[in-house]
C-alpha cells in the first residue's frame, strides 16, 4: 500500500510516499481503508521532534523504521478481528488513533473503541476533520470550562481546527465571543458569530482592559500573570496546547493564583474520542459544521504540512485518499 513515512525528524521535506507491507488487524481492532485524514498539530510536533513526541517517537529518530503519521481517519471497514463486534465489512467510521496513528497511508488498523460510525450526510473529508479539533474544543469548554449561557469567552488561536470548533459549541450557549488570530480571518470569524475579532499582532487582548469569565486558548503564548489578568473573578482558563515553557509556567502558578485571585488555570489533556457521539449528533442537526481550508492528495501531504505551518489556514487541512 501507499504511505507517507519519514525516517528523521525535520521539516516536510522529509516526508516521501513510499510503498510499505498493509496492516492485519488484530483480534480487537479493524482494517480501515482510509479515505480521509486530517493534518493536526500533533502531526507537526512529531515530524519536527518536539521534546514531548520525541517520548512517543523516539529519542534520536523514529522507532519505527518508516513512521507513519496521521491519527484523525475516516474510511471504510475492510477486514474486522475476531473479538470486533461492533463493525463489519463495509460500514464507514471515523475517529482519533492517537497513540497508533497511521492514517497517512491507504490503509490503517484501530481498536474499535477509537471508531463510530459516521451519520448520513457527512462526507470522508468532513469526518476526518473532526475528531481531535472538534473535541478539543468540547472537553475545554464544557468539561474544564464548564461554560454557561451568555458568559463572555475569548478563543486565543480562533482560526484554525479547534478555534472554530469552539466558536460554533460556544454559540450553542449563546457565549459572547471574542476571536483572536492574524486579520486574514477575522472576516471569517465574525461571519462565524465572533462578536468581536482581534488582530493579535496589532492589540494585545491581555493589555486592554477587558475581562472574560471563560478563556480558550489554543497558543499558550503568554505569562499566566497576564491570562489571569484578563479573567473576572471567578473565572477560569483552559490551555489545549502551544509553548510548553509557557505551559509549564502556568502550571506552577495555577495553585497561587486561584488562591489569591480566585481565578483558575488549567489544562485539558484530551480523551481521544470521549463524547464523539454527541459531535456527530450535533453534526447530523446541523449545528456544527467542520471548517476545511484546502484538500489535497496523499502524494500532496507536504505541501499541506508546509501549509499547516504558515499559520494561514482557516480551520482544517484534510488529506482525501478517494478516487476521483
Amino acid at each position: 500500500m501507499k504511505a507517507i513515512v519519514f525516517t528523521k525528524y525535520g521539516s516536510p521535506e522529509v516526508l516521501e510516499l513510499e510503498e510499505v507491507e498493509k496492516p492485519a488487524p488484530g483480534d480487537d481492532e479493524v482494517l480501515i481503508r482510509v479515505r480521509a485524514v486530517s493534518v493536526n498539530d500533533w502531526d507537526w510536533q512529531a515530524l519536527q521532534g518536539s521534546f514531548i513526541n520525541r517520548l512517543f517517537f523516539g529519542l534520536r529518530k523514529p522507532k519505527r523504521n518508516r513512521q507513519i503519521l496521521g491519527s484523525d481517519v475516516a474510511g471504510q471497514v475492510e477486514a474486522v478481528g475476531r473479538n470486533v463486534r461492533w463493525f463489519r465489512a463495509g460500514d464507514d467510521v471515523f475517529g482519533d488513533l492517537s497513540g497508533r496513528w497511521g492514517g497517512f497511508a491507504e490503509y490503517a488498523c484501530a481498536n474499535q473503541n477509537a471508531l463510530i460510525r459516521m451519520p448520513g450526510g457527512m462526507t470522508y473529508e468532513q469526518a476526518a476533520a473532526i475528531p481531535q479539533a472538534a473535541l478539543l474544543a468540547l472537553q475545554a469548554l464544557c468539561d474544564k470550562g464548564r461554560i454557561r449561557n451568555g458568559q463572555t469567552l475569548l478563543i486565543n488561536g480562533s482560526g484554525g481546527g479547534a478555534g472554530t470548533f469552539a466558536i460554533q459549541i460556544a454559540r450553542l450557549y449563546d457565549a459572547k465571543i471574542t476571536a483572536v488570530d492574524r486579520a486574514e480571518k477575522l472576516d471569517m470569524l465574525r461571519s462565524m458569530g465572533a462578536q468581536q475579532v482581534i488582530d493579535y499582532r496589532v492589540e494585545d487582548f491581555t493589555r486592554t482592559g477587558q475581562r472574560y469569565d471563560l478563556i480558550f486558548d489554543v497558543k499558550t503564548n503568554r505569562s499566566p500573570l497576564a491570562y489571569a489578568s484578563a479573567l473576572n473573578r471567578g473565572g477560569t482558563y483552559v490551555s489545549v496546547g502551544g509553548d510548553l515553557a509557557r505551559a509549564l509556567q502556568a502550571l506552577i502558578l495555577a495553585p497561587w493564583i486561584s488562591l489569591t485571585a480566585r481565578k483558575r488555570i488549567t489544562f485539558l489533556a484530551l480523551k481521544p474520542n470521549k463524547d464523539l457521539h454527541r459531535i456527530s449528533e450535533l453534526f447530523e442537526e446541523g449545528k456544527l459544521v467542520p471548517v476545511i481550508d484546502r484538500i489535497y492528495r496523499l502524494e500532496e501531504t507536504a505541501e499541506a504540512f508546509r501549509y499547516f505551518a504558515s499559520g494561514l489556514h482557516l480551520g482544517k487541512l484534510v488529506i482525501t485518499l478517494r478516487e476521483g
